[in-house]
């Protein structure tokens, strides 16, 4: 009866914010037991995923006493609203706390139905991100002063116990539960390694956090940095670009070289020709009249232009369209680099490296997953062979090419192409725009935004899951504000297509 009860989740989801260093959260107003099963059920095949079984049975119990703590801090507030008492006065707050177990637990229907009603909410939420693994519970009321120091004090006695048993016996404050529960919580995470600096409590934007850092130790995640690690050795393999692109990329690096030579070179070639008058006649450039001549597209286009104009068409020759997957992922580099170009050109009309490179470097932000998809049976069975020489399970092979590895197996790929280094460090930082150097940090961020709307609209991300840094950076503040976004750049990209 108690499995029929059960709610269901989505293991898929959980793979893909796992793949895509992407949040997973869980939110609730009332927290009944069915949702507390919920979200240990989902927390055990995150974790699962991760192959961090190990950490299951402390984590659990982490999530138990965070939850709980969030849903009884949600009920004081209302519970002192209805007695007229101000929880920032600390006569009130002490008078408060005499009656409030008690009036609570006696009634605790009456004041869970209060604070739906004020939206009082509970996040639980799960990242993998820079191999670390991130939980953190939220609620969305911020900690008096009293509640504060109360947690910080026990935080601090934690560090004295060594066992349970300890706490139980000194722990004789019964007011508040004598955050017992958090002192064992802190053990249980002792016995994992972790120390205090794992473990944070602070008020951000109105919410209480309250978050644990756990860095990924298991042989799964350094056989795969140890995989990705040697991915260049096999990419060292791959062919190079082809004889007439490189030539025509000679000739740009030559400062005397005419543009006049350069469209000669590139009439020289049928398909070059035909590339190149197709992109400057494109909604890209957005021309009123179409362009005829190659001489004339390479003075509209430049020589920046005619240099990612070349990356592409020979990325697309190395990696190919062949299968119906690898046509679906370039339709999706396509509408990324489209994006990209659209939106920069609104946000950063005069950064030139955005007006410049945004296209070429959305177009090829996955170029690494492209090399998975029958790009090379060979180079691919050099993988396998790879990991079962190094006993490197199917588990991490699957990660390895499923995974935000990617990212950086494409960027590996592109130093092998001498491509300059604001394409392969995009590519590189696609997932992580935070981490990219400082001068692609805009660029980067760029791709990732235009990414992720992509993907929105596919139903394959929620609005929770996109970097607030990268929302705040392009001044998105709400969801509509993103949806409206979304909707107007696909309506732009759907009339030029």
């Amino acid at each position: 009866m108690l499995e029929n009860s059960r709610i269901s989740f989505d293991i898929d989801k959980i793979k893909k914010s796992i793949q895509a260093n992407l949040p997973l959260s869980i939110m609730t107003y009332t927290l009944p037991h069915e949702m507390e099963i919920y979200m240990s059920d989902v927390l055990t095949a995150f974790l699962k995923e991760l192959n961090q079984e190990n950490l299951i049975e402390y984590l659990t119990y982490c999530l138990n006493e965070l939850v709980t703590n969030a849903k009884k801090a949600n009920t004081k507030r209302v519970y002192f609203d209805e007695k007229n008492l101000d929880i920032n006065n600390s006569k009130d707050y002490v008078e408060g706390m005499k009656t409030f177990k008690t009036d609570t637990l006696d009634n605790i229907k009456h004041y869970l139905k209060l604070q739906k009603e004020k939206g009082y909410y509970i996040k639980f939420i799960m990242q993998v991100k820079n191999n670390k693994l991130r939980i953190e519970v939220r609620n969305n009321v911020s900690l008096t002063l009293f509640e504060y120091k109360r947690i910080h004090d026990k935080l601090a006695r934690a560090q004295q116990y060594t066992s349970a048993d300890e706490a139980f016996t000194q722990v004789i404050d019964d007011s508040e539960g004598a955050g017992l529960g958090l002192i064992i919580m802190i053990l249980m995470l002792k016995k994992v390694g972790l120390t205090e600096d794992n473990y944070q409590v602070f008020c951000e934007n109105g919410e209480t956090v309250t978050r644990i850092i756990l860095p990924l130790t298991s042989s799964l995640y350094k056989d795969i940095a140890e995989t990705s690690e040697s991915i260049s050795n096999i990419i060292d393999d791959l062919p190079q670009f082809p004889e007439n692109i490189r030539h025509i990329n000679q000739l740009l690096n030559d400062p005397e070289v005419k543009l006049s030579a350069i469209g000669e070179s590139i009439s020289s070639d049928v398909s070059l020709t035909a590339s190149l008058l197709k992109l400057v006649n494109s909604a890209v450039y957005a021309r009123s009249n179409p362009c005829c001549s190659v001489v004339d597209a390479v003075m509209l286009v430049g020589t920046r232009g005619i240099q990612n104009f070349l990356y592409t068409v020979g990325t697309l020759e190395n990696l190919g369209t062949s299968s119906e997957k690898k046509k679906a992922l370039w339709r999706h580099c396509y509408k990324v680099g489209f994006y990209a170009y659209n939106i920069g050109c609104n946000y950063f009309p005069r950064d030139r490296m955005i007006m410049e490179d945004s296209y070429v470097c959305g177009l090829l932000h996955d170029m690494g997953k492209i090399i998975f998809d029958e790009a090379y049976p060979d180079l691919i069975d050099r993988f396998k062979q790879f990991c079962l020489e190094k006993n490197i399970s199917d588990d991490a092979f699957e990660k390895i090419t499923a995974g935000a590895t990617h990212a950086e197996i494409g960027a590996k790929i592109a130093e092998k192409w001498n491509f300059p280094s604001i394409i392969s460090e995009t590519i590189r930082y696609h997932h992580c725009p935070e981490n990219a150097p400082e001068q692609f940090k805009n660029i980067t961020s760029l791709v990732y935004l235009a990414n992720m709307l992509a993907n929105y609209e596919e139903g394959l991300v929620d609005f929770y899951q996109i970097e607030p840094e990268v929302l705040a950076r392009f001044k998105i503040k709400t969801e509509e504000q993103f949806i409206a976004l979304a909707e107007k750049i696909e309506k732009i990209y759907d009339d030029a297509n």
